[in-house]
């Protein structure tokens, strides 16, 4: 079964090439997943990842570290007070969030979630600064890059499986939409911010219509997987409520901490229960064809 991987945030590497990176991502996700209940299975899988990290640098940007809070773009701040509105931030002062200095909203958000402030802090530069430049609409050149190096992957690698960690879901299903020549048989959403309200879902493209988004047409069977504590993976269920044709929501604990991290979603038993149904399937001839 061939398995194509689209990474997350924080996956830059500026000591390689886009195809050591590319190489190096897919040897630490067949480790992930043989960690977990599909490691029996992990040798019937040809998996391969699409890397696109380095086409989200801020331009001047130096070392494989995040800009820090301080040094958000104002359209990433943009998205991470949009974020903190759906997060659930009290509203006590007169204009809401929008008056809270960034950094103690944050430290609310770690208060709640009972996480270390500089953890939350870090994980929000970095997430939001990555996903401010992709969505960009004042510059969508990395926008189209990242999509024609994931499309040219779908090409190159024909995968039966496209597994989409983080902000990668977004850049898949975009990708996805936009190149139809390469069908997919099974499409798995990990930790996706997609439904998330005004910082992503309504700058998709295609634009959702209605309020409602679709699964691609090229993809027979989608699969979504959350951890209940994910902090971007909102609004929880949101995936089922903004998108139709969705074949399965799977929302569960996954892991006390980690628990936006690539490694802990590759390595759970919905994901290993997905990729061995779909592998049985293939195998002996029984998938449903039927069209959608």
């Amino acid at each position: 079964m061939r398995v194509l991987g689209v990474h997350g945030v924080g996956n830059f590497r500026p000591d390689t090439t886009a195809d050591e990176a590319r190489e190096q991502l897919a040897r630490i996700w067949a480790r992930s997943l043989a960690r977990g209940p599909f490691s029996a299975l992990v040798d019937q899988c040809d998996l391969d990842v699409a890397y696109y990290a380095d086409l989200l640098r801020e331009p001047g940007q130096q070392g494989p570290g995040d800009p820090g809070l301080s040094g958000l773009t104002a359209e990433a701040e943009d998205l991470v007070r949009a974020w903190l509105d759906e997060a659930g931030l009290p509203k006590e002062a007169p204009q809401g969030f929008a008056t809270w200095p960034l950094r103690q909203a944050l430290g609310w958000v770690a208060a709640r979630e009972r996480l270390a402030p500089a953890l939350v802090e870090a994980f929000v530069s970095k997430f939001f600064s990555e996903v401010a430049r992709y969505l960009s609409p004042s510059d969508d050149g990395p926008r189209r890059k990242v999509k024609t190096v994931v499309a040219d992957m779908l090409v190159r690698h024909t995968p039966q499986v496209v597994i989409a960690h983080s902000l990668g879901s977004v850049v898949a299903y975009e990708a996805l939409w936009a190149h139809e020549g390469q069908p997919v048989d099974l499409l798995v959403t990990l930790g996706s911010p997609l439904a998330l309200p005004h910082a992503v879902f309504p700058r998709l493209q295609p634009p959702p219509a209605a309020k409602m988004g679709r699964r691609p047409p090229t993809v027979r069977r989608w699969i979504n997987i959350a951890d209940v504590g994910d902090l971007v993976a909102l609004p929880v269920g949101g995936i089922s409520r903004s998108f139709t044709e969705l074949d399965g929501d799977h929302h569960d604990h996954i892991h006390a901490f980690d628990f936006h991290l690539a490694a802990n979603y590759l390595a759970c038993t919905p994901l290993a229960d997905t990729l061995a149904q779909e592998l049985a399937q293939s195998a002996d001839g029984t998938r449903d064809t039927r069209p959608r």
